[in-house]
């Protein structure tokens, strides 16, 4: 029986509201007796046809009439007074009126019981309301009386994601952190025997999209207690008080189902450090956040509830909050690597269908950088290019475009490829060929993956290189690339004794590479082993602002001088390279001219060469 309530769908108001008024509407017309007549007499004329004997029958409701003539019609009238009296009143002949079938309905309890529904409608509309907003604040609903009440979920059997760890890929060491957290759940006697005790806390940690709450969704999916989850930014109202009640029922609620974990996301909504607001002591948030210090590890921590939490802004976390007995464990879950992205790749290409050329493993590689959702949406944009396409495989072809769409940041222009004029169109080929070319004949650059003159973004071309994944980076690498990145203006020098505007942010980052080789990385043997300007900014912005000068007017000279000396040498670079192969660039600018895009394998026919590879692991064979 309980179950069949349950499963009883809640009758929505408009259904109330539209009975109510058929019901008013039924005992109106129920009192009122209405007739349905197509013709009216006037009480004269029904009069006159009494006196002729023509009429059979008249019935009598209220003040109106219903006239039966002898042949059947019908016909309705009105009188003000007793239909005798009127008949009398009118010179009607009284055995005329006697031979006609008068009958009278009593409408006097109509009216009585129409009267009382009118005067019990509202009352039963607001009995109605009342009832309803108390099941609200019984059920913890948004009204004023359920502002202390925690809107966290708690995930039930029924509820519970179907996400697994087996859906979770690319995060190998920050999975096993959270599987013993289940294991523990499951089987607290293994850890209690050998002195073990659990963390109360586990702070994960890591970029944006790189699968922080899916994590927190497989643990919900496999634990078997009860999982509470709720958002760090549903703790804080304009009331102050309100976040530390709803802190207090929260735990007080998986307390009551202990053992339990609590899942809070985007802990920095309320657990940035203290001291920093406006309101002092008395700011909302400090108070939601001092509760929770309370609750987590306080005077009366005897509990077994597990607190998990996700951010990507560990370091504005409130110190007390990090502490051992609090978050005493930080799971980093961090850009997936190599073998990572294929994982992941694996986990979403489910359910797609992939060509035979589609190699995961190579799409892996192309993808440096990615996070997790980045390659879900990766997969989902290939698929909607194969629909927009009309085929049924998703291909290589189609990989590669999805790429190129999320990496510049938007579709292809084409249109603007189109109007582009043939002078402009060879300057963009030659400036894309003196990239390639530079970066092709550089020892320590990446391979060269596609070249194109379609604008797409902001970009009115670009070279897209095959990146490798490295911890550190040398100083010859970074030469390199600075050389590389110059390529383009270089080639428009050579090629065209002129240079453009095309080459604007290519400046802008040879600038960036040189600045940090001199500021951050002490790659001058002039300024020595040292940084210079440490980096500042407000932590509510979430980024960095300014550099603090720690440094002389002088020192600030050399570091000028430094920069222009890194960018004139590897300028100079460049020149020499693409003097040394005019003819592959002519080659390369033609065949971007002609085709628009060159891919790996056209590339690296027309430089003559076979593949370039830095090693054996990091190798790249195009799909056929």
């Amino acid at each position: 029986m309980d179950e069949q309530q349950q499963s009883r769908a809640p009758i929505p108001p408009w259904v109330w509201v539209v009975g109510l008024v058929a019901i008013f509407l039924a005992l109106q017309f129920w009192a009122s007796g209405s007739f349905n007549s197509d013709e009216q007499l006037p009480l004269p004329e029904v009069a006159r046809l009494v006196d002729e004997g023509q009429v059979r029958k008249i019935e009598v409701s209220g003040n109106q009439l219903l006239v039966t003539l002898n042949d059947g019609e019908t016909f309705e009238s009105f009188k003000e007074n007793d239909i005798f009296d009127t008949f009398d009143a009118l010179g009607v002949d009284q055995e005329a009126v006697r031979g006609t079938d008068i009958s009278i309905q009593d409408v006097s309890l109509r009216n009585t019981l129409f009267s009382v529904g009118i005067s019990l409608l509202p009352i039963l509309i607001l009995i109605w309301i009342f009832t309803r907003g108390f099941r609200q604040i019984q059920s913890g609903g948004n009204s004023i009386f359920g502002f202390g009440r925690s809107k966290a979920k708690n995930l039930n059997e029924g509820d519970r994601p179907t996400v697994t760890f087996d859906d979770v890929a690319g995060v190998d060491e920050a999975k096993e952190e959270v599987e013993e957290i289940v294991q523990f759940l499951r089987e607290p006697e293994r850890f209690v025997q050998v002195g073990a005790r659990i963390p109360k806390g586990v702070l994960m940690v890591g970029p944006p999209g790189t699968g922080k709450t899916l994590l927190a969704r497989a643990i919900a999916g496999e634990a078997g207690v009860p999982f509470f989850h709720i958002s760090g930014s549903e703790f804080v109202e304009m009331f102050v008080g309100v976040g530390a009640s709803r802190v207090r029922d929260l735990f007080n609620k998986a307390k009551e189902n202990a053992p339990a974990i609590v899942f809070v996301d985007e802990i920095d909504a309320v657990g940035r450090q203290r001291g920093a607001g406006l309101g002092g002591g008395h700011d909302e948030r400090e108070q939601t956040l001092n509760q929770i210090l309370t609750e987590m590890d306080g005077f009366s921590n005897e509990t077994n509830v597990i607190v998990i939490a996700a951010t990507n802004r560990a370091d504005v976390l409130d110190p007390a909050l990090l502490r051992p007995g609090r978050f005493d464990r930080k799971v980093i879950v961090d850009l997936p690597d190599l073998r990572g992205r294929e994982k992941i790749l694996k986990v979403h290409a489910r359910g797609k269908p992939l060509s035979k050329d589609v190699n995961l493993n190579d799409v892996a590689r192309l993808t440096a950088g990615f996070s997790g959702a980045d390659l879900e949406n990766l997969l989902n944009e290939s698929a909607i290019f194969t629909a927009r396409r009309g085929g049924n495989l998703i291909s290589m072809t189609d990989m590669q475009d999805a790429f190129d769409r999320i990496a510049m940041g938007g579709p292809e222009r084409k249109s603007r490829a189109q109007a582009m004029s043939e002078e402009e169109k060879e300057i963009v080929a030659y400036h894309e060929a003196g990239h390639a070319v530079v970066g092709h004949f550089l020892p320590y650059m990446m391979p060269v993956q596609k070249v194109t003159i379609i604008p797409r973004g902001r970009a009115g071309g670009y070279t897209l290189y095959l990146p490798d994944e490295k911890m550190v980076t040398s100083v010859q690498e970074i030469e390199d690339m600075v050389a590389t990145t110059l390529g383009g203006r270089a080639a428009e020098e050579i090629f065209f004794g002129l240079v453009s505007t095309g080459a604007s942010g290519d400046l802008q980052q040879v600038t960036r590479y040189a600045r940090a080789m001199i500021m951050q990385y002490g790659m001058s043997e002039e300024l020595g082993l040292r940084s210079y300007g440490e980096q500042s900014g407000n932590i509510f912005l979430g980024r960095t602002m300014t550099y603090d000068r720690d440094y002389s007017e002088e020192a600030a000279r050399k570091i000028d001088e430094e920069i222009r000396k890194i960018v004139d040498r590897n300028y100079q670079r460049a020149h020499d390279i693409l003097n040394e192969h005019r003819d592959k660039v002519i080659r390369l600018s033609d065949a971007l001219v002609e085709h628009e895009t060159v891919d790996r394998p056209l590339f690296e026919e027309l430089m003559n060469e076979e593949p370039k590879v830095s090693s054996e692991e990091d190798s790249f064979v195009p799909a056929d």
